[in-house]
């Protein structure tokens, strides 16, 4: 039996530096706004934009990345695919 493979066909296959800004402002904003962690909250722990960090280190966070190309193509992508590149 054959293992599916997932491809990043558009964009490095790594998580850019502007991906991960924009997923640790957009998930410590949830977080500050009473939304729960995904994570144990590590003891001395109370900023939520450290919290999504370390969220996104334990890839814990069900999220996709939808990268586009100029002529309207895009591909949806699990961070976790993302995250094994580092």
């Amino acid at each position: 039996m054959e293992e599916n493979k997932f491809v990043v066909k558009i964009g490095p296959p790594r998580l850019t530096r502007f991906e991960k800004a924009r997923i640790i402002g957009a998930r410590s904003l949830q977080l500050a706004l009473g939304a729960p962690p995904f994570i144990p909250i590590p003891v001395g722990v109370t900023d939520p934009i450290t919290l999504a960090i370390k969220e996104i280190e334990s890839k814990a966070l069900p999220i996709s990345i939808r990268r586009m190309l100029p002529n309207k193509d895009y591909q949806d992508i699990p961070i976790h695919y993302l995250l094994d590149a580092f």
